[in-house]
């Protein structure tokens, strides 16, 4: 299973609401991770390094606002966009959860399908090629929607996993992406893979990518992994 899909943080300690939530979020063509406490969450956080965490404010032990308080303090995870949901509707508390560093706060009862726009609208900002956008670096460009790249004008040929590598890369230049991230962003949690096959296709992307001249613009960070640029 490929990760094309993107990752939604699902953090909520009611099961109903949560099964609900879940139900709807995979229909629009999310995939999912579920957790139902804070200590759960900042644990799934490093395992799948989701696109968007959509975050319960009240829960046990560990509330929402904390742990988007810590996410927003670690530079790993300072860009993942939260979506904080309350049923506190009061002005003072709606701040509170955009000054911890909420991107986004929806008060219960909230519409389903608006919370969905308001995912789709996090997402633009944190995987935008999943919505479609034309990603550009330097010569390079990459159309999501058709599935193609240009580097210089000239059109290249990537297989489907080279093309999501690349994805990854152009969505984060500069980001140094670790084998195991890779591996999770690109072939998915659900099936093993070993992490010499992220060397292969990297081997494969940066052929791929030099096929027509011009310098090599994947760089390998001993012991870290691959960047862009």
């Amino acid at each position: 299973m490929s990760t094309d899909r993107p990752t939604v943080l699902l953090v909520e300690d009611e099961p109903a609401q949560r099964e609900v939530l879940a139900y709807n979020l995979e229909a629009e063509g999310f995939r999912v991770v579920q957790a139902s406490n804070g200590e759960e969450a900042l644990v799934l956080v490093d395992e799948v390094s989701p696109d968007v965490i959509v975050l319960d404010w009240m829960m046990p032990h560990l509330s929402g606002i904390e742990v988007c308080r810590q996410l927003k303090t670690r530079p790993e995870t300072r860009e993942m966009p939260i979506i904080m949901l309350s049923a506190r509707s009061e002005e003072v508390d709606r701040v509170r959860g955009l000054e911890t560093g909420a991107d986004d706060y929806v008060i219960k009862p909230y519409s389903v399908v608006e919370l969905m726009a308001r995912v789709r609208a996090q997402l633009r900002r944190s995987r935008p090629a999943t919505v479609g956008v034309v990603l550009e670096w330097d010569n390079i460009r990459l159309d999501a929607e058709t599935h193609r790249v240009y580097r210089a004008d000239k059109v290249l040929k990537l297989g489907p996993t080279e093309f999501r590598l690349l994805t990854t890369f152009m969505e984060k230049p500069g980001r140094v992406f670790s084998r195991e991230q890779l591996l999770d962003r690109v072939w998915g949690r659900d099936i093993y893979v070993d992490t010499r096959t992220v060397d292969v296709h990297i081997g494969r992307l940066r052929k791929a990518l030099c096929v027509f001249g011009g310098d090599d613009p994947l760089r390998t960070v001993r012991g870290a992994g691959y960047a862009l640029g």
